[in-house]
């Protein structure tokens, strides 16, 4: 079933002004039941609107994908089931599943390499149920590690999300976590994947292009670890990215904030429109990398969802967070 959410994301998911932020209504560490050593390390998250279900990616050398229910007044997550996800070894020695874009009964993964034929960065994709590997497609040339070119190791592609509509022919929007090494130090890279007329998205392998960057935030250190797009009611005006950022200092100390930013063109660079500090909402500090849309807690609102990853340290932990837009009353009469 087509989901209507892609037609009201940027009007209803956004706070509005902006400059109202967002109300945490829960912040919750996930039960040890669902990171046993078959889970945990969650670098991605997806919420399935119809199936009211959340699905959760890890980034552990073992490759699953985690189905859970949503927390209740009443009771925690709880576990559905894990398939494993797993890549022939030719393709790559190791995965490392960092983002997740579901469509259907496939779903398209971000791994992020190590500068190394063993463990490239590519995009996968995957059947569901099962799991199946179904292809995998490198990522282009200026990407591709070589003399002071490529993506640093263990630093991208961390984000991949829809571009297109649910209506329209599928493309898939990624980032890279870091600049590319040939790029500026303060830009962060986005490729858009897609399929010319004639190919099918259900079995083709699709086409990668440069889509502009991102201008990383101030300070240095910063990675980008998920996206948002976020389309304009009835198809009029450019689409926005919402996206989550993190930074590390020792010792065990995380940066974490939202930054909404225009979609640039090719050649663009893309400055943040507006910029949310997760610690200042109450959020946990934490290595926060995935971000979904998530269920509704008013009528055509849809809520926001965020997971972080406990790198399988005993120091962190893996969570689950809950955000929903501050909205003024002249806003809402103007939906």
């Amino acid at each position: 079933m087509p989901d209507r959410w892609p037609q009201l994301l940027l009007g209803m998911l956004l706070p509005c002004p902006l400059q109202l932020g967002w109300i945490k209504t829960f912040d919750i560490a996930l039960p040890v039941a669902l990171t046993n050593d078959a889970d945990g390390g969650y670098s991605a998250i997806h919420y399935d609107q119809p199936g009211h279900r959340l699905w959760l990616l890890s980034d552990l050398p073992g490759g699953h994908l985690s189905s859970t229910t949503l927390p209740s007044a009443l009771s925690g997550p709880r576990h559905l089931k894990t398939i494993s996800i797993q890549v022939p070894a030719p393709i790559s020695q190791q995965l490392d599943a960092e983002a997740l874009v579901i469509d259907g009964d496939q779903a398209w993964v971000a791994s992020e390499g190590r500068r190394s034929r063993e463990r490239p960065a590519q995009l996968l994709r995957f059947s569901l149920p099962r799991g199946a590997f179904l292809q995998a497609v490198p990522l282009p040339a200026a990407w591709q590690p070589g003399p002071e070119q490529g993506l640093e190791s263990n630093a991208g592609p961390e984000s991949l999300a829809r571009l297109s509509r649910a209506d329209q022919p599928l493309a898939l929007l990624m980032a890279a976590e870091r600049p590319l090494r040939q790029g500026p130090a303060d830009q962060v890279p986005l490729l858009r994947w897609h399929w010319p007329p004639g190919r099918d998205p259900r079995r083709d392998a699709p086409l990668a292009a440069p889509h502009g960057t991102l201008r990383s935030p101030a300070g240095g250190n910063w990675g980008l670890t998920d996206l948002l797009v976020l389309h304009p009611p009835g198809g009029a005006g450019a689409p926005q990215l919402l996206s989550l950022w993190r930074r590390y200092r020792e010792p065990l100390q995380w940066d974490n904030q939202l930054r909404l930013y225009p979609l640039p063109a090719a050649g663009r660079v893309a400055e943040a429109l507006q910029v949310w500090d997760l610690h200042a909402l109450g959020i946990t500090p934490e290595n926060w990398e995935g971000l979904s849309l998530g269920p509704e807690l008013s009528p055509g609102q849809p809520s926001l969802l965020l997971v972080s990853d406990d790198n399988r340290n005993p120091l962190q932990s893996s969570r689950l967070a809950q955000l929903q837009a501050r909205r003024s009353p002249r806003c809402e009469q103007n939906r």
